[in-house]
């Protein structure tokens, strides 16, 4: 027990909060500080995705225009989706379809999923004397339809500064279920600027379309926002244990993003250099966006049977040198 304070919170902790006004009013927030420099906030009806996070002072996500957007007034037909993506630091995609629109399997599916707009059940924390700790239950099931749940962790030490995810997803149903899961982690200024180095140790690299193919060879050199700018995606080969980072020397900060290939197999960058559409999405999963059905047709779709699980990890650190 720290003996100069008379609350943790003074320092550190996990407080809750409500959201008033706009299309946000009435969304559950938790704000998490470690006393290390590092605060985020975990949007607790929102697949309990971190959608602010600053590190000692500094910005690291990108915060879309529509800013925070309720559950309510999600919409999956086309491209509706966007008007509730707030992006941030990361927003979860998934769990039975992520990418572009689709009829698979004689189901439509929507942009992404509906995931990321699913509130939570079962939400509650605790801060010991080396870290704090957030557990959240994130059901996706339906009548006649797939069940799925997630049992989300995050573990945030006091003494560095980390994010430690670890999600477990289970097939709660009867019926074999497709599984897809994406973590679009997006970078934002002033994390993300033309000053920024990117590493992705990839072995191969392929454009997702021509558009893409033009810009390959600088495909992790940052640019200046660029009015009419269209976004270009890159599929990274990873092997093994891997990672993508992100650092800028105008700030002396940076982020790394440790995962392991056996659990999330493909790797996308979205390299968007818009004005006010500025965002590099950093986002290892276990498919790529371009639908599930293009996943089925490759043979490539995970499938999840009855009562099997899968565990998914990411580690997030923060940095201060390269």
């Amino acid at each position: 027990m720290n003996k100069y304070i008379g609350n943790e919170l003074q320092l550190l902790g996990v407080e809750e909060y409500r959201l008033v006004g706009g299309k946000g009013d009435g969304m559950r927030i938790l704000n998490v500080r470690n006393g290390n420099g590092l605060e985020f906030s975990v949007s607790v009806d929102r697949c309990a995705d971190i959608s602010r996070l600053t590190f000692k002072g500094d910005n690291m996500g990108y915060f879309a225009p529509c800013g925070y957007v309720s559950p309510q007034y999600y919409n999956k037909n086309g491209a509706e989706f966007l008007k509730s993506f707030t992006a941030g630091f990361f927003t979860t995609c998934g769990l039975t379809a992520v990418g572009t629109p689709c009829v698979d399997n004689g189901e439509e599916t929507g942009l992404h999923g509906n995931i990321s707009n699913t509130p939570c059940e079962n939400v509650y924390y605790y801060t010991t004397e080396k870290e704090i700790v957030i557990k959240a239950t994130i059901r996706d099931a339906s009548l006649f339809g797939h069940k799925l749940i997630i049992e989300r962790e995050y573990i945030c030490p006091l003494e560095s500064n980390e994010i430690k995810l670890t999600d477990k997803v289970k097939n709660i149903g009867t019926e074999d279920c497709p599984l897809e899961i994406l973590y679009h982690c997006n970078m934002g200024y002033p994390l993300l600027s033309e000053a920024s180095e990117v590493i992705i140790p990839s072995i191969n690299v392929t454009p997702r379309n021509e558009h893409a193919r033009d810009g390959i060879g600088s495909c992790l050199k940052m640019e200046k926002p660029q009015r009419g700018y269209e976004e270009k995606c890159y599929y990274h080969k990873l092997n093994g244990k891997s990672y993508a980072s992100i650092y800028n020397p105008k700030i002396n900060k940076g982020v790394k993003m440790e995962f392991d290939t056996a659990e999330l197999g493909y790797f996308t960058e979205w390299k968007m250099m818009g004005e006010f559409e500025y965002v590099l999405g950093l986002e290892p999963g276990n498919c790529l966006p371009d639908g599930r059905d293009v996943m089925r047709e490759k043979g490539i779709l995970d499938i999840l049977k009855p009562n099997e699980e899968r565990v998914f990890h990411i580690n997030f650190k923060f940095l201060e040198e390269r």
